[in-house]
């Protein structure tokens, strides 16, 4: 593949990339379709000058937006294996004599994200658990999972919105909760939840789909404080993807006999919606019989949790160095340095332990949200732990 102007940059990083990381010149000069005495005077060149010297004609730096490059990260990769025993800041300065302003250099938290990526970095002597959000668990037992979302909202006789939050257990379609709230604000579904706790015990995992308030778009990980308090209680998160209601289908279903059975005509106002709701629930659990079930009904085969509701437990982090606690405005001081997190995780306790130089790794339970570089007093977020893909590389 013979080097064309608009990819030149691109092409002779990833020539010198692949020769750092020990590659023969004569097969890849092969595979880029160059002669092996235009592979030396590029890998030449690049040794004397560094990668000024690979590009002919603009000296303009390459920028990106977070997002960093694959041959800046393979670059870094080729370095800490040809030194091994260098951390995030040491390779830090190699690049930056090495890229000599070509390519904006990543920050030190930056890098050591990539090296924990590849398994570049040792990491502490846990457990590491991660939330089941992609693949979703089957849930064929009850409370092993449980299914949460609105049904889309309607207008009540009086001209009110309403919006009803519901529940299912997944394996036995038992209706837990429809409650006929006046919006989707957080503290609303907290009640609601609260309530169903105690009455029903916790289950291992609650599947939702991405919106308010079982999720929040701009939020670390896409956390919410519903979400958070959920994962501090020992319930794993699930969610479908965006645009996928079939991943929830059971409960979908539900949704169109509420809305057939009881939102039709609606309520006068939200009394007399709830009433029709708490007649539908009666009806969906004790008497309805369900093909999927054998034609039983759901109350014959769910049973409360045997995990009950006793608030949240106390927060531990016997392998970090420290417990700080997140301010009300999202951000934990550390060395007098103050740095954002997230306000989803306002009051929570989290662990924060140096793993390089001015390199601290931040935990939430045994979740590893991150890395802190004190220089930039920025978190910079590892791979998602409650979902799939990665986190964007600032």
């Amino acid at each position: 593949m013979p080097w064309k102007e608009s990819s030149v940059m691109d092409d002779r990083l990833r020539f010198v990339a692949r020769l750092l990381e020990g590659e023969q010149m004569s097969p890849l000069c092969r595979e880029f379709g160059i002669s092996r005495k235009t592979g030396y005077k590029v890998f030449d060149r690049y040794k004397e000058h560094g990668l000024e010297a690979l590009t002919d004609r603009s000296r303009r730096p390459v920028r990106y937006a977070n997002q960093l490059p694959g041959q800046v990260e393979g670059l870094i990769v080729s370095l800490k294996r040809d030194k091994p025993h260098w951390g995030a800041r040491k390779l830090r300065e190699l690049l930056l004599r090495r890229l000599a302003g070509d390519v904006r250099v990543p920050a030190i938290s930056t890098i050591h994200a990539v090296l924990d990526r590849h398994a570049l970095v040792k990491r502490m002597n846990k457990r590491r658990r991660r939330a089941s959000g992609t693949p979703l668990s089957a849930g064929s037992a009850p409370n092993d999972l449980w299914c949460a979302d609105y049904k889309g909202e309607f207008q009540l006789g009086n001209k009110a919105y309403c919006y009803p939050l519901t529940a299912t257990d997944h394996a036995s379609r038992y209706l837990l909760l429809c409650e006929a709230l006046e919006s989707t604000r957080e503290e609303l579904a907290f009640t609601a939840f609260e309530r169903l706790f105690r009455e029903r015990g916790l289950p291992r995992a609650i599947r939702s789909d991405n919106g308010v308030p079982f999720a929040s778009p701009n939020a670390l990980f896409n956390l919410s404080k519903l979400s958070v308090w959920w994962l501090r209680l020992g319930i794993e998160i699930e969610r479908i993807k965006p645009g996928k209601p079939q991943q929830n289908g059971r409960h979908e279903r539900m949704h169109l006999t509420l809305k057939k059975e009881a939102t039709r005509p609606p309520g006068l106002n939200s009394l007399q919606q709830q009433a029709r709701f708490d007649d539908f629930v009666q009806e969906f659990n004790l008497e309805r019989p369900h093909q999927a079930l054998a034609m039983k009904c759901p109350a014959e085969l769910y049973t409360p949790s045997p995990r009950p509701y006793q608030g949240l437990p106390d927060l531990a982090y016997p392998f970090h160095d420290r417990v700080v606690l997140v301010t009300a405005c999202g951000r934990l001081c550390l060395h007098r340095k103050k740095i954002n997190i997230s306000t989803v995780l306002a009051g929570q306790r989290l662990g924060i332990k140096e793993v390089d130089e001015g390199i601290w790794l931040v935990s939430f339970m045994h979740y590893d949200l991150g890395y802190i570089d004190l220089e930039q007093r920025t978190l910079q977020p590892t791979d998602n732990p409650f979902g799939p893909g990665l986190s964007p590389m600032s």
